[in-house]
């Protein structure tokens, strides 16, 4: 089972890394990063880079699809392009098409989300409806093979529920062991739901100032 998870200018590092650590713990799985060009991706906030072997080409029929989101999502990838090209090529044979955080703006761009239900960043839900999906407040969003997780972190609870689809529950609980992860937060502020409103508006104008 191939996995392929897509790079591009200004994603957010942990919408990528968080599932391909889940997911590389699958029996069988072969992981696979590609961006549209071969060599340098950026990634968003303080620019850490990372390099990328495969271009979209050489990976035609993934098994999985991951796309994250990131600064680089709304800013470059929601215009029809190569990304969207593949996707939608992918998507014919693929049995799971998911993404994490604004990445299923990409999805939906592509047209692949038209009339379902998904989810994203808690910012961007608005952006979401606009592109033709129903958007839904869950952590984790199926419908059908469309799995979409909302912002950031919520990329490995995504992979873990997705690993439960493909290989079974005590396969993704001895993936969730083996990483530990155990969420115990020191604050419960983690939706817009819960957070304190003071909070809320301040990372709304500092979301507001930076774009």
């Amino acid at each position: 089972m191939q996995v392929a998870i897509v790079l591009y200018d200004q994603f957010t590092l942990l919408d990528a890394i968080g599932p391909y650590q889940v997911l590389i713990g699958l029996p069988g799985a072969e992981v696979v990063f590609a961006a549209e060009r071969a060599g340098r991706v950026i990634t968003g906030g303080r620019g850490l880079q990372l390099h990328v072997d495969n271009t979209l080409a050489d990976v035609p029929r993934p098994d999985v699809v991951v796309v994250p989101g990131g600064p680089g999502a709304e800013a470059d990838q929601l215009a029809d392009g190569p990304l969207h090209d593949w996707l939608r090529a992918v998507d014919q044979t693929s049995q799971w098409t998911t993404s994490v955080c604004t990445g299923s703006l990409i999805l939906a761009s592509a047209g692949l989300l038209a009339g379902r239900r998904a989810t994203t960043y808690w910012m961007a839900m608005d952006e979401l409806e606009r592109l033709g999906a129903k958007p839904v407040t869950d952590r984790v969003v199926f419908d059908g093979k469309y799995m979409t997780a909302a912002g950031v972190s919520s990329g490995i609870d995504g992979a873990l529920a997705l690993a439960g689809r493909i290989a079974g529950d005590p396969v993704a609980q001895e993936i969730q062991l083996g990483i530990e992860y155990d969420p115990q937060p020191p604050y419960d502020a983690g939706s817009p739901a819960k957070a304190p409103n003071a909070v809320v508006e301040s990372v709304r104008r500092r979301a507001a100032a930076s774009s």
